[in-house]
């Protein structure tokens, strides 16, 4: 999986202090970023996210490129409707043969049998879509056959309070185990260039209490051991 950050909002984390600070003082939207000091927004930010108030962090938002992702991954993005999402589209695009086209889980790569059985039955499906498509079979419905774990790329784009919300659900150990990869990716991307806004991002077990009803049992220690997982 490759994931890179194509866009970002200028100066992310003086924005949201600034625009948190327009509805308590009497100045003009020009003259909220000119005194903008570093202490002063982690000061505000932190306030924001331990009351609850971040509306204003939908004013950042950031756009990701990711290669690699199987769709039964991008299936689970879009369940985070406040984004944005274009992914390449299996109508339009042939999907060539190729043996690393699927996403192989660890569980399975680790097992020789397993791991044969998964890239022979991969494999009978590609094949097959390229049969049906020489048959004169439209691309879109040759797709029908195509492994669910098939690699696709798509661009997403998400503002920083969906984001605090998808990484606090998804990097919890119990996520599954690619789109928490994906979420890691991601984070260490936006502490990079908002490290005040996404200090406290993370999971309910390192900034709160855990909901689950079933726990992993294994709580990240700290922000450390899950950037380093």
């Amino acid at each position: 999986m490759h994931v890179i950050l194509l866009s970002y909002t200028h100066e992310p984390d003086a924005l949201v202090a600034a625009a948190a600070r327009i509805c308590y003082r009497d100045v003009t939207a020009s003259e909220l970023l000119q005194n903008e000091e570093e202490n002063l927004s982690r000061k505000l930010i932190a306030e924001l996210f331990r009351s609850g108030h971040t509306s204003t962090f939908e004013h950042v938002s950031f756009t990701f490129g990711i290669d690699g992702l199987s769709r039964v991954a991008s299936h689970q993005l879009v369940r985070h409707r406040l984004a944005s999402f274009s992914q390449q589209s299996q109508r339009y695009v042939k999907m060539n043969y190729d043996p690393e086209a699927v996403i192989i889980p660890p569980s399975i790569e680790s097992k020789p049998e397993a791991l044969r059985v998964f890239q022979e039955s991969a494999r009978a499906s590609q094949e097959a879509y390229v049969k049906l498509i020489e048959l004169g079979i439209t691309k879109e419905d040759a797709r029908f056959i195509l492994p669910h774990g098939h690699s696709t790329r798509l661009v997403m784009t998400m503002n920083a309070r969906e984001l605090h919300h998808f990484f606090r659900l998804r990097l919890c150990r119990r996520a599954q185990w690619e789109i928490h990869e994906l979420a890691r990716k991601m984070l260490i991307l936006c502490r990079d260039k908002a490290p005040v806004l996404f200090e406290k991002a993370g999971p309910l077990c390192i900034f709160g209490r855990c909901e689950e009803a079933r726990t992993c049992g294994k709580p990240y220690r700290n922000m450390e051991e899950l950037l380093l997982d």
